[in-house]
């Protein structure tokens, strides 16, 4: 079972309230797991964003929109029950309660004009995302769109810039910090397969070494060996291994059994790094999303 669009929830949600009682939703979103048999992973998936439940972003946009169309009321804070309307709705129910359906309502004609009037974003008449995942849904593909560009542009620099470029990324990442840290390039002839150096801690007691392979295919087992190999010449025991193209399932296997420590970064790592820590990129725009504050108007 997948979680259930929000437009597929409205209908059962409009169910649960016929029994005329007033809901609480925590007690809702519990009836409607068990109607769609929803697993605890389904339900406790996380929205893009981190912040909340895909489940109860739907649960909480379908009481929304029957609100909006009059077959709800909110007689208080986070509950619903049914009105008049959704009496009615339910002596000749619909297989499902879509926004098309709801447009036969003054009430939801209104919300909807209110809504095109202001500019903002409602979801798609085909029942798919919530406004907030459509918002997020777009900040994911630019995002994805932004990384392949990164990823491109650092492939296309010199060597010794992409060496720099791993340097100023790990001094963004909280490395090499003022107070005895430092960072330093010393990638060229006879360095032994070291290409930065890092101090972990402020006093400069913990040293992380680097290696940077600007690369297209994927690095093998033997160039990780090697580079273990010279953090054992430098009684090293961290070191990470940053490249711009890809691992091989035995690299990735053989660092999680050695000592020293290898932390391994690959190209698409490299590129949400880079995002992340504003390093190569600018701020475009900034969009603030709110909500209602229900405890400002309590009485």
């Amino acid at each position: 079972m997948t979680i259930p669009k929000f437009q597929e929830i409205t209908l059962p949600m409009l169910k649960l309230a016929a029994d005329g009682q007033i809901w609480a939703m925590s007690d809702a979103r519990k009836k409607l797991a068990q109607y769609f048999q929803l697993s605890v992973e389904e339900i406790e998936e996380l929205l893009p964003s981190g912040r909340q439940s895909r489940f109860t972003n739907r649960v909480s946009w379908a009481k929304v929109y029957l609100e909006q169309g009059g077959l709800l009321s909110s007689p208080k804070r986070a509950h619903f029950q049914i009105t008049e309307i959704g009496k009615v709705v339910l002596q000749n129910p619909p297989a499902e309660i879509s926004i098309k359906f709801l447009t036969q309502y003054s009430n939801f004609q209104g919300f909807r004009s209110r809504t095109l009037n202001s500019d903002s974003v409602e979801p798609i008449d085909t029942g798919s995302d919530t406004p907030e995942e459509v918002l997020e849904s777009a900040y994911l593909t630019i995002r994805k769109n932004l990384a392949i560009e990164v990823l491109q542009r650092v492939k296309g620099c010199a060597p010794g810039f992409f060496e720099r470029l791993v340097i100023d990324l790990l001094l963004k990442m909280g490395y090499g910090r003022a107070g005895g840290g430092f960072g330093e390039r010393v990638g060229q002839a006879g360095d032994a397969g070291i290409d930065g150096i890092l101090s972990e801690d402020r006093l400069g007691l913990e040293m992380v070494y680097l290696q940077a392979k600007r690369w297209e295919g994927t690095v093998g087992r033997p160039e990780i060996q090697k580079f273990v190999g010279a953090l054992h010449g430098k009684r090293a025991r961290k070191g990470v291994f940053i490249t711009t193209g890809t691992f091989s399932a035995d690299a990735i296997a053989y660092v999680q059994t050695i000592d020293p420590k290898v932390a391994l970064v690959d190209g698409k790592q490299l590129a949400e790094y880079m995002i992340d820590f504003c390093l190569g990129v600018s701020l475009a725009s900034t969009y603030e999303v709110k909500r209602i504050d229900t405890d400002y108007f309590e009485e």
